[in-house]
């Protein structure tokens, strides 16, 4: 598996895999690992540098609350079985052959922490479509074919104690008590990170988030 720390490899290695068609970079990680961040910066920085991208999360496709009480998944929201890994898969294959329409994708609306609908507009000319989730790497379901739609997967890593910290903030950040964000990482995060580390050895290539310098989770 290839690394890099060093923005500039990043940005050369994804115009280096566009060959006429539509580049699809997938940055995996644990949760809090800074994933959204460097999507984030990729799509925009690629953008401004004239090659067009867009950001389309996974998190897009958490199954709705009301699905999650029916299901008696509320509790462990965030766990694979708690995304519709189907409909996201179908997202990306689309993306990935047709180019000939605007194809809209969903948002993850963290102030109500629901899914909405058509939020994001990803437009014929756009060359790369940079998407980030804890499991595109995982070998369930229909994740291989979820992982098959993307032309790379990227880990993202970041040191540990700095991942739970700012894991922990970005829960009480929107709305849960500090006892609640320490013990939901301890009892849901967690399980799910034990997970997502099982199969990064499955990635083209380990970022390291910290050492990129181009943010914070």
């Amino acid at each position: 598996m290839d690394f890099a720390d060093d923005p500039q490899v990043l940005l050369d290695r994804v115009k280096s895999l566009g060959a006429g068609g539509r580049v699809l970079i997938g940055i995996a990680g644990c949760p809090g690992a800074g994933k959204t961040t460097a999507a984030a910066w990729l799509a925009r920085t690629l953008d401004a540098g004239g090659t067009p991208a867009v950001q389309v999360p996974m998190d897009g496709f958490h199954l709705a609350n009301a699905e999650l009480v029916r299901l008696g998944r509320r509790g462990r929201k965030g766990a694979i079985d708690t995304f519709d890994g189907h409909g996201y898969r179908a997202l990306l294959e689309r993306l990935a052959a047709d180019r000939g329409a605007v194809v809209y994708a969903p948002e993850y609306d963290r102030r109500v922490e629901e899914p909405v609908a058509g939020s994001i507009a990803v437009p014929p000319e756009a060359e790369v479509v940079v998407t980030e989730g804890n499991y595109l790497l995982d070998e369930s379901g229909p994740w291989p074919r979820v992982r098959a739609a993307l032309t790379e997967v990227w880990y993202c890593e970041t040191p540990e104690p700095l991942r739970l910290e700012r894991l922990i903030a970005r829960h009480e950040r929107f709305g849960k008590s500090p006892e609640l964000a320490r013990s939901w990482v301890a009892e849901v995060d967690e399980r799910n990170a034990e997970r997502i580390r099982a199969a990064r050895h499955r990635a083209d290539l380990t970022i390291d988030f910290e050492a990129l310098g181009i943010g914070h989770p």
